[in-house]
């Protein structure tokens, strides 16, 4: 078998073995120093994004952001800086782009295509978070709905209405339409209106309401509360009453006090209309 070999390797001509020799020291001078690069790059490159990473997350940390954009945020820097990573490797080896450039160019259109409402959905989920139109815990009505804010997500934004219905709403119909912030000023002026026949004194029903307002103690001193007469009809005349209570726990307050008036008009002998 030895013997066979040697034939196998003396048939080679040696012309042939000097130019291989020669070809491959020319690849290895002319590769070799942008592969030795590479590796410096790559090693470099990911002792700078460690270190980075943990920079990231102090700052995200120290700036307080809403809990629902800091992962994304580190994921989106992580991946970026990894894709530039492998883009500066092929560059140093000096492999053409070309082809890369243009498969992801095509990639990126149809996704784009593909998922237009789902972007449209997490483009939405950020200005939210960034702008903070509304945050975890505020009333809001918006949608034909209304109920307290449980969760800002990326793509949708999740509301508990009052009569316990878990509304998930996506974050485009939130970011283009118009959304009302029942609670963000902290207080919220209630209105109830009341009718009453010109035969009885305003000044009578004004002290009524006065005393069912001072038994409460849900309203606020300022801005102060306000009775009046609203409109003036053929029967009889509507008096306004402005109240001003905290914004959560509003509509406990209206159903509370509008028992409490009924009660107070009753015991004092003036009757509401449709009273008997």
């Amino acid at each position: 078998m030895a013997k066979h070999y040697g034939i196998v390797f003396n048939s080679i001509p040696a012309m042939d073995i000097q130019q291989f020799y020669d070809k491959a020291y020319t690849w290895i001078l002319s590769v070799g120093p942008r592969f030795l690069l590479a590796v410096v790059v790559l090693f470099a490159g990911g002792w700078f994004i460690r270190i980075f990473k943990k920079w990231f997350t102090r700052f995200l940390e120290h700036k307080k952001l809403d809990p629902s954009l800091r992962p994304f945020l580190f994921g989106t820097t992580s991946v970026a800086l990894q894709v530039l990573l492998v883009l500066a490797l092929l560059q140093v080896m000096g492999i053409q782009m070309t082809i890369f450039a243009a498969l992801i160019g095509a990639f990126g259109v149809a996704a784009g295509l593909a998922l237009s409402g789902t972007l449209q959905n997490f483009t939405s989920g950020i200005l939210i978070l960034f702008l903070k139109p509304f945050r975890v815990g505020d009333n809001i009505f918006a949608q034909g709905q209304e109920g307290t804010v449980t969760s800002i997500r990326l793509f949708y934004t999740v509301v508990l209405t009052f009569d316990n219905r878990t509304v998930i709403i996506p974050n485009s119909k939130l970011s283009n339409e118009v959304i009302v912030n029942l609670s963000r000023e902290g207080n919220r002026r209630l209105d109830i209106e009341l009718k009453f026949s010109y035969g009885v004194s305003f000044e009578e029903v004004k002290a009524i309401i006065q005393k069912a307002i001072d038994a409460s103690g849900d309203f606020l001193q300022q801005p102060p509360t306000r009775i009046g007469i609203d409109t003036m009809e053929n029967d009889g005349y509507k008096v306004r009453i402005n109240l001003w209570v905290k914004a959560h726990g509003f509509n406990d307050i209206k159903l509370a006090f509008q028992e409490r008036l009924i009660n107070t008009f009753s015991v004092s002998g003036v009757k509401l209309p449709g009273m008997v």
